[in-house]
């Protein structure tokens, strides 16, 4: 293995065709990792048989095969990125889970990567992909395991009916899945659930074709000919659900109304609460159009120059990061999640309702700085990457000698070892049959993979589960 390039497995939950955070960010970054061709990538996505892709891919897309989907992913990157990236894509059995909106691995999932290969993983939501894993231990198989924490769980559940007390059991199982697989913990800001020797770092760039848009606009204000390079208004982007800053936004629209008066907002989304966001918005006497969403690089949003993102429940906005680079002024709250953009002039927080009246109406008034190279180069995918590499310290990967423990230390060492141990032990055995897995929260029928998984991925189909079919879970 040492003499070999070290190989990096990012196991991700979701892939595009959906368009969400963990489908698109570890797809950029096993990119990245593979563009100077020093170490062997693997990108490992969820495959979904046709009846769970109809549930969360958008615009009807489907695929018959993993090869199929495959194409459309690279041919997605290869539209976005100057170079041609020698990375691998492998596939993992996993099903829709409807209550949940998530997708849910099914079986070990850590086979997917050969023995002889298990080198570094970096698993993308680390609790989620282990809070109902029975196989190997991540961390016995492979030599280093990262998490990069994503989601601020914990917070969109405290919104839920008895949300404190479920948040409260959610952040109790975390903790413990995550110190049981994960060697290293990353977490993308402040905003997520805290865990012992966790490391805040934010490893995530935008996709460059928003510092394209962004450099063509530098180029027309410098250009002398009186152009103007943004001529709209403020507007706003996001999955149109309450909780993705929709209520913060029209709250402060609504008790600030007097102050912000002339003011008009597009909002662009499309989302389980589109109806009730429209129908608040009419209630305005501020002008609030409301559109189906788009993607944040369509034409439509480059004339734009002020981004309002009032949303406490990301980790670090992704649309926030792409405004960025598009050259746009951003008024967002200060808070956590938020932590990273407070390095660049055009990032504009405020701590109350009269800070956001204040910060928009200027940013309506002014132009925004001109970005500057430094703050191009920490936005790009380039900067995340080597900031991923030094709080991983992948380089020092190959040299790790076991640590030499002081005598007096060993015996404590020793037992958290132990504890460890045990407390792995205790999880591999509660997820081990179906009654404890459904009491858990899993998926029906994803302890192993059915028969239509199977043949779809090309694994071997046991005797026992010969024609046998799991259905769709719609709880």
């Amino acid at each position: 293995m040492d003499n070999k390039k070290q190989h990096i497995a990012i196991f991700t939950t979701a892939s595009l065709p959906w368009m969400t955070g963990t489908a698109v960010n570890p797809l950029f970054r096993a990119a990245f990792l593979a563009k100077d061709g020093s170490r062997k990538v693997t990108l490992v996505i969820p495959w979904l048989s046709l009846q769970h892709q109809k549930l969360v891919y958008p615009n009807n897309i489907t695929f018959t095969s993993p090869s199929e989907q495959q194409v459309y992913v690279r041919q997605w990157l290869q539209e976005r990125i100057s170079f041609s990236p020698a990375f691998s894509i492998q596939f993992y059995p996993a099903k829709f889970a409807v209550d949940k909106r998530s997708i849910l691995s099914v079986g070990d999932i850590s086979e997917v990567i050969p023995d002889e290969d298990a080198d570094v993983a970096v698993l993308e939501e680390p609790e989620h992909l282990t809070w109902f894993h029975h196989g190997k231990r991540w961390k016995t198989k492979f030599r280093l395991v990262i998490g990069i924490i994503h989601t601020n769980y914990l917070e969109y559940i405290k919104r839920e009916k008895n949300g404190r007390v479920k948040a409260l059991v959610v952040k109790y199982i975390n903790s413990w899945v995550v110190e049981i697989y994960c060697h290293k913990v990353i977490r993308l800001s402040a905003a997520t659930q805290d865990y012992p020797n966790s490391i805040i770092c934010n490893v995530h760039g935008v996709n460059p074709k928003f510092l394209e848009i962004g450099k063509k606009k530098i180029e027309l204000q410098q250009s002398g000919n009186g152009n103007q390079a943004f001529t709209k208004g403020a507007y706003y982007i996001g999955k149109m659900v309450w909780s993705k800053g929709y209520k913060e936004l029209i709250k402060l629209l609504q008790d600030n109304q007097k102050e912000l008066i002339g003011l008009e907002v597009d909002l662009y989304g499309s989302g389980e609460d589109s109806d009730e966001v429209q129908a608040a918005a009419k209630k305005l006497d501020l002008v609030v159009r409301v559109y189906p969403g788009r993607d944040h690089a369509d034409p439509v949003f480059h004339d734009y120059k002020v981004f309002l993102n009032p949303s406490t429940t990301d980790v670090v906005c992704t649309t926030t990061a792409e405004a960025l680079a598009m050259g746009k002024i951003v008024v967002c709250a200060n808070h956590p999640s938020n932590e990273f953009f407070k390095q660049f002039v055009n990032c504009w927080t405020y701590d109350n309702s009269k800070g956001f009246v204040e910060a928009t109406s200027r940013a309506l008034t002014e132009e925004p700085a001109e970005l500057t190279g430094a703050e191009r180069h920490e936005l790009s995918w380039e900067a995340a990457t080597e900031r991923f590499l030094r709080v991983a310290d992948l380089d020092q990967v190959f040299e790790r000698k076991p640590e030499r423990s002081h005598l007096k230390n060993f015996a404590s060492i020793s037992l958290n070892t132990r504890m460890e141990d045990v407390s792995a032990y205790l999880h591999y055995v509660a997820l081990g049959s179906e009654t404890s897995r459904r009491a858990f929260g899993a998926i029906p029928g994803s302890l192993q993979p059915d028969e239509e998984l199977r043949k779809e991925l090309g694994l071997a189909i046991p005797a026992a589960t010969q024609g046998s079919k799991d259905p769709v879970d719609t709880s």
